[in-house]
């Protein structure tokens, strides 16, 4: 063969072979993904440092981590910025405002993706969570959610708000609505045991209710008995109902409220839970990030004069050798009761937030004993008329922890993060609680504001390693928290230098700057720090849900 005739076959085999290919990829090809995040600073959430990588994304999951050389119907230039998981919310008070405001601003704009509620359990009956989970999901949500179902839900049908414990048929009768629950899809069992009805549940009848729950893979999750002077006893109590119920235990916003323990008890903390894990018992804990608490001003009232509920509460407070009694007892102590008056440092820690009352609104911001002061009356009775006029529950601040207590805890490694507030009603608006507190819009991001950037308790990585995939690990929740192709791509994109949690004890509701896009489950829920309307969160049900509904 000449070697013309080879030159013009081998350029006609070449043409043969570069036609088809040309038309397979031709350059006005549709988008191969729904989204692709270019040029971030990707961090895995395993704590791993980051990579500098494209993120491409496809019908809710991540497709593809690396260069991407195919296009997105959405493109997001990340460059200068972090791609991290979504940022997980530990603790969360969600629960009754989503069905009413389901694009929660206020959690979506500190980064948070996913939410865990239940601390009081669900806004529902047990009977009724199907039809709430259905709610949720028919009108949309904008994060993912799921809660837990608490005990003093299964107690008060059964014993209404009487303090006695239960008798063997009323305690079948609890765990039946405990199995209901579960079987319903709640994550597991919580308990608030500073607050009445659940400080009269004893460590034995929360244990047998445990058990359900731990028969459904669930998890027992408490607000501990106190978390002041006996912080580590109230500790070895909720491992103790982890142990005979078998189930993990979670400790929720675990804190010294105790000036004279400060910088001492946090330590016996970390020694119980470990030598707890040393042995087998999977327990951990989350916290906010804050010196600061906020709950309702009755919480300053011993417990046994809330039994029958706020009406009898209110009879009692109406009585002057009542208030002589419970007066006495702010120094002495009473039974099951944790005095959280004591952990502030006395009344002039207390801070008034919500009056839930026109004529005492003039006192918001002010300290207890300073209103006492201008009513010319002692600090309880100011406090507790405060109580007894309020339309609602009277919310307060409790200035009660110390910082170094709050980097020992973060530096635990099985800590991981809950802001302990809802989603607000509307943006720029408290919370649901009706408490105005900074950890509502900023709780999140101060980890990695605070704490990454500007004290250095805490790498980057380790920061979002806590906010992603140990809690997801954590919470057995599949195929999140964690930047892995084949996982929903929950997403938090973010800008280290400007990052700020700008919301303070005085202007609660100020939202963060530095978060520039979420995705939930792949989909563009903030762009540029605003709420696009979109709400693709899902309902995450508990391990002892039909699989078809999980």
């Amino acid at each position: 063969m000449s070697a013309a005739i080879r030159r013009a076959c081998v350029a006609a085999l070449l043409l043969a072979v570069a036609t088809p290919l040309a038309a397979q990829a031709p350059a006005t090809s549709a988008p191969e993904y729904d989204v692709v995040i270019r040029n971030g600073r990707v961090l895995d959430g395993a704590g791993n440092p980051w990579i500098v990588a494209d993120v491409a994304i496809r019908d809710g999951k991540f497709a593809r981590i690396g260069t991407v050389r195919g296009r997105g119907k959405t493109e997001i230039d990340a460059r200068g910025r972090y791609v991290s998981p979504g940022w997980i919310d530990m603790m969360d008070q969600s629960g009754s405002v989503l069905p009413r405001n389901p694009l929660a601003e206020n959690k979506l704009g500190m980064g948070v993706t996913t939410a865990i509620g239940g601390e009081g359990g669900t806004p529902v009956p047990a009977s009724e969570i199907p039809a709430y989970f259905q709610r949720l999901e028919t009108q949309g949500i904008s994060i993912n959610f799921g809660t837990y179902f608490s005990e003093t839900q299964a107690r008060v049908p059964v014993l209404g708000r009487s303090a006695r414990a239960p008798n063997a048929a009323e305690l079948e009768r609890m765990r039946a609505i405990m199995d209901t629950a579960m079987r319903a899809g709640a994550m597991g069992m919580t308990t608030a045991l500073i607050y009445p009805p659940s400080s009269y549940a004893k460590t034995d009848e929360l244990a047998e209710v445990a058990k359900v729950a731990g028969q459904y893979g669930g998890f027992y999750a408490s607000h501990i008995r106190g978390e002041g002077a006996d912080v580590v006893g109230a500790v070895r109590e909720a491992i103790a109902v982890g142990e005979r119920g078998g189930l993990p235990v979670e400790i929720f916003h675990l804190k010294v409220a105790h000036r004279p323990g400060w910088g001492k008890l946090m330590a016996e903390v970390r020694d119980t839970i470990e030598a707890a894990r040393a042995r087998g018992v999977d327990v951990a804990a989350d916290m906010y990030v804050y010196t600061a608490g906020g709950t309702g001003l009755e919480a300053t009232i011993p417990s046994w004069a809330h039994e029958g509920g706020n009406d009898s509460l209110k009879a009692r407070l109406a009585s002057p050798e009542v208030r002589a009694r419970l007066k006495k007892e702010l120094t002495t102590g009473s039974p099951g009761w944790w005095n959280i008056v004591e952990a502030a440092g006395g009344w002039d820690g207390i801070v008034l937030a919500n009056a839930r009352d026109p004529k005492s609104a003039r006192f918001h911001g002010k300290g207890l004993a300073a209103i006492a002061k201008e009513l010319g009356k002692d600090p309880a009775d100011a406090a507790w008329d405060l109580v007894a006029a309020g339309n609602g529950r009277v919310m307060a601040i409790y200035h009660m922890m110390g910082e170094p207590d709050i980097e020992t805890a973060l530096r635990f490694p099985w800590t991981s993060i809950g802001s302990d507030a809802g989603a607000a009603l509307s943006a720029g608006a408290a919370d649901e609680l009706g408490l105005p507190h900074p950890r509502s819009y900023g709780n999140h991001v101060r980890v990695i504001s605070r704490y990454v950037r500007e004290r250095k308790v805490l790498t980057l990585e380790e920061a979002v390693r806590k906010m992603t995939s140990w809690p997801a690990t954590r919470m057995r929740l599949a195929g999140r928290g964690a930047i892995q192709v084949g996982n929903w791509a929950d997403v938090t994109i973010f800008d280290l230098a400007t990052l700020d949690d700008r919301a303070t004890y005085e202007a609660p509701t100020r939202s963060p700057a530095g978060i520039d896009w979420v995705l939930v489950n792949g989909v563009v829920v903030l762009d540029h720090g605003k709420h696009t309307g979109a709400k693709p969160g899902q309902v995450l049900r508990g391990p002892g849900a039909a699989p078809t509904t999980r």
